[in-house]
């Protein structure tokens, strides 16, 4: 027989010790397994219910209009119980795709409680992404610096520089979304090396630290992609950009291990534009089976992983750090080593040369795991 809510708030802590004392720990048993399959129960209809609101906010983020504007602002600004996600950062981007022209007033509007906050701040860079001149809104502009002062996003620069005009963006709807396919490497700027390639291996040793490897990794790891891995190779004399292509498959990396003289490694010089988007893209719409950071959060990703690959000087603002990345020369490249898994589109090379030519560092993705 199932016991009611009443008999559950009836059986205290106490009770429950007394009847194990007396030889009756059956029925606390039964009981404790009886509130596990509630739990699981609960737990079910929880996910239902998230399913559920994360539909109805779609609806009212995508539909045009100052109505489901309002609507949805009023639900964020609701006070929201414990386990209630409102996906700010996501939402941002929908409303930002769907309905660009029509946010700045609205969200330039008091909110003492702060519940607009993440959404707010998403929205601004997502807007700036997509072309929108915020200081023609100084209000909105001024409370991005004073109010997120410690915002992880108040670093990114505050108008779309020139890195970020290639970009990719998610299309979607109701029901679902669409998205373009990988970069593949163009016939343009392509530096294959030639082959049958040396057989001999660089005696450079890899020296990124912990700190650098999860900041070139940034973009995949933001996007959920399947594996990816970074390396950093000091050299003692200046390597010249024509001779990257041949001496990265010779490097002590994972992604090109058991390729040997013959298998295909392809690489191109790319500008850094290029890179920044590919970069952008990963970690802003994901993987496969992954949504990705989404514009705001993936910008800030794309720009961190492009800063440490480049050898940005730690602490270094966006302005210097883009000022760094302009002097890098960076390369995209395949390859049919085994760490790669070539499909889809998802799975990629980047290496970039720092502007005194000592350094290489490597950023390898792939969206298999």
């Amino acid at each position: 027989m199932n016991n009611t809510d009443d008999d559950f708030r009836r059986f205290s802590w106490q009770t429950a010790q007394q009847r194990a004392a007396q030889g009756d720990s059956r029925q606390v048993a039964d009981l404790a397994m009886e509130l596990t399959d509630r739990i699981e129960a609960a737990t079910e209809k929880t996910r239902e219910h998230q399913g559920q609101l994360a539909q109805l906010v779609r609806v009212l983020a995508i539909t045009p209009g100052s109505d489901s504007l309002t609507q949805l602002l009023r639900l964020f600004t609701r006070r929201q119980g414990p386990g209630v996600d409102l996906a700010p950062r996501f939402v941002a981007s929908l409303l930002a795709e769907h309905q660009a022209a029509d946010l700045v007033g609205p969200l330039s509007e008091r909110d003492p409680e702060g519940r607009l906050d993440e959404l707010r701040i998403c929205l601004f860079h997502e807007l700036i992404l997509r072309g929108v001149d915020m200081d023609a809104f100084p209000k909105t502009s001024d409370w991005t610096r004073v109010r997120y002062g410690d915002h992880p996003l108040v670093w990114l620069p505050r108008h779309r520089g020139a890195l970020e005009t290639r970009l990719t963006f998610p299309s979607r709807s109701v029901n679902g979304s669409a998205r373009s396919g990988g970069v593949t490497l163009p016939t343009d700027g392509r530096v294959d090396p030639p082959t049958p390639r040396t057989p001999e291996r660089s005696a450079l040793v890899d020296s990124a630290t912990l700190y650098l490897h999860q900041m070139i990794i940034a973009a995949p790891k933001a996007g959920g992609w399947g594996d990816s891995e970074a390396w950093v190779f000091l050299t003692d004399e200046e390597v010249e950009p024509d001779g990257v292509p041949a001496l990265l498959p010779t490097l002590p990396m994972e992604c090109v291990e058991g390729l040997g003289a013959t298998g295909r490694f392809e690489i191109a010089r790319r500008p850094a534009d290029t890179i920044w988007n590919l970069l952008y893209a990963t970690a802003s719409m994901g993987g496969m089976y992954h949504h990705g950071a989404h514009g705001a959060f993936g910008r800030l990703w794309a720009w961190k992983s492009m800063a440490a690959l480049s050898d940005a000087p730690a602490g270094a603002s966006a302005e210097e750090v883009e000022h760094h990345i302009g002097r890098t020369t960076w390369f995209h490249f395949e390859s049919d080593a085994e760490w790669f898994h070539n499909d889809a589109f998802a799975d990629y090379g980047i290496a970039a040369l720092s502007p005194d030519r000592r350094r290489i560092a490597v950023l390898a993705a792939t969206d298999t795991d």
